[in-house]
């Protein structure tokens, strides 16, 4: 085969970063707004359980940075990581996905 056909594809090392960056980007929902230029939000997940085989939801709070403060409790938001910014914040905010009503 010649090379021609692989000149669109990304390279493996591409295609892992991408993917793990991809991967590292979490939904949820606002729980909190009352800070400066901070948000909490309630990230749900379904896990298995290991004995019963039923799934159960887990949830973690995670603080976000929101630098215009533009979320409302109840908003739900895709958030990022990123460099530590206090001791509680490393993670910030990559979009709005729906409005709360």
């Amino acid at each position: 085969m010649s090379d021609s056909s692989n000149v669109d594809q990304p390279t493996e090392a591409e295609h892992k970063a991408v993917s793990r960056k991809a991967a590292r980007v979490m939904v949820g929902h606002v729980v909190s707004n009352k800070m400066q230029k901070s948000i909490t939000v309630l990230v749900e997940r379904r896990v298995k359980h290991p004995l019963y085989k039923k799934y159960v939801k887990r949830s973690s709070k995670i603080h976000a940075h929101d630098e215009k403060d533009e979320c409302s409790v109840g908003d739900k938001v895709s958030i990022e990581p990123c460099r530590p910014l206090s001791k509680t914040k490393a993670w910030r905010l990559f979009e709005i996905l729906d409005r709360a009503k």
